[in-house]
């Protein structure tokens, strides 16, 4: 049984940063590609970075020179290092694979973004 536990969200200042991590337990970690996804009231949910098993990654332009995503295959884990934060990034963070899978959505992170 796949689990994704998210962790590291938290209520910041514009500008400040913050690390979320995405521990899997129950897959195959290693050789698959993860994503960070974010959600907010009323949108769809939205693909912010992803990363692949050689790793290549892909960041969305509205995070692009701002977040940054990294794995560390021994822990199970995936990151998502975001800086200069700003209120627009306030959202529910989410990790997935890529292409996401339904029936894997955890609960996710708040980040909130507010002077």
């Amino acid at each position: 049984q796949v689990q994704l536990v998210e962790s590291g969200g938290g209520l910041v200042q514009p500008g400040e940063s913050l690390r979320l991590s995405c521990i899997a337990s129950g897959t195959i970690f290693r050789i698959l590609m993860w994503g960070w996804y974010r959600q907010t009231p009323g949108k769809e949910r939205e693909l912010v970075a992803r990363i692949g098993n050689d790793g290549y990654t892909y960041l969305a332009d509205s995070v692009k020179g701002r977040f940054t995503v990294s794995r560390d295959n021994a822990k199970n884990t995936v990151y998502l290092q975001m800086s200069s934060l700003r209120p627009e990034d306030t959202a529910v963070y989410y990790c997935n694979y890529f292409p996401p899978r339904d029936e894997f959505w955890g609960q996710g992170t708040q980040v909130t973004v507010s002077s």
